[in-house]
């Protein structure tokens, strides 16, 4: 009587698969034949989706506010560095309008006329600038009728560009730092060294491989480092002292040995010119 039992539910297993197999295949056949699945088959979707959109609702929520608050606190660590830096800019510039009219007070008492450093700036657009001549000279919007004159030092963000070659009644060409022709740019120029001797010269030629101002004619044997800032001179007669020019890259000797050459990375970026402001000096 056991092993017929057994055998029963054997057999109702195997029947219960084919049964099985036979409904799955039926189902397959009728939805591939239909353009809607059965009324089961629906109910069961739509059951399956909504809880997908239960479950899906408050982990999307989670999921958006543990980023809304990552952001939140990128945007005040990003605020708080930005402020930091507007502080110390307004200091600076609140440091500088004192220093500017302390000098001014200590030069009539001094009876002391126009020196070395006093200039003022002359802003202007560039408008043209050809493939060219990119490297070598640009155009600007002032010219005669704004005061502008040639061998003016041209400025744009941080430091020196170039210098005014061409004066016309309503625009000006500048012929840029990075230009390579001979006696181009040659104005006196000076390194701040170590242990705070100076260090003067004029600019001789420009690496257009390295993108580097060179530095000639250097007399003095004071000690130059990587990284000493370099200015205009102001003993030219023209160019105004103190103009930022770029730091010391690299110092090696000239082609004789004889002599030093100091390469100098430029402070303004001569690919990105767009304003610029000429220096007049008082």
């Amino acid at each position: 009587m056991q092993k017929f039992f057994s055998s029963r539910k054997l057999v109702i297993v195997v029947v219960c698969l084919i049964v099985s197999f036979g409904l799955m295949s039926l189902s397959v056949a009728i939805r591939d034949k239909r353009n809607t699945p059965p009324l089961v088959q629906q109910f069961g979707n739509d059951i399956v989706g909504f809880a997908d959109r239960i479950v899906a609702a408050p982990m999307n929520g989670i999921h958006h506010g543990f980023v809304s608050t990552k952001n939140l606190l990128n945007t005040y660590q990003e605020n708080a560095r930005l402020k930091s830096k507007v502080d110390q800019l307004t200091q600076t510039q609140v440091k500088d309008q004192v220093l500017t009219r302390e000098n001014k007070q200590l030069k009539r008492q001094l009876n002391v006329g126009s020196t070395l450093t006093g200039y003022e700036k002359i802003n202007a657009a560039v408008i043209t600038r050809t493939p060219s001549t990119w490297a070598s000279q640009i155009i600007i919007n002032k010219g005669q009728a704004s005061g502008i004159k040639k061998n003016m030092p041209v400025i744009a963000g941080p430091g020196l560009i170039g210098t005014v070659a061409e004066v016309n009644k309503t625009n000006s060409k500048v012929v840029l730092i990075s230009n390579t022709a001979e006696n181009s740019n040659r104005f006196a120029i000076q390194v701040l060294g170590d242990n705070s001797k100076v260090v003067n010269g004029i600019i001789t030629s420009y690496d257009s491989a390295t993108n580097r101002i060179v530095m000639g004619n250097i007399t003095s044997k004071a000690k130059l480092s990587v990284g000493n800032r370099v200015t205009t001179s102001g003993l030219g007669g023209v160019i105004p002292k103190g103009i930022y020019v770029g730091k010391v890259s690299k110092v090696a000797q000239d082609d004789y040995g004889l002599a030093k050459k100091v390469y100098i990375k430029p402070a303004a970026n001569l690919n990105d010119i767009e304003v610029v402001s000429v220096a007049v000096r008082d």
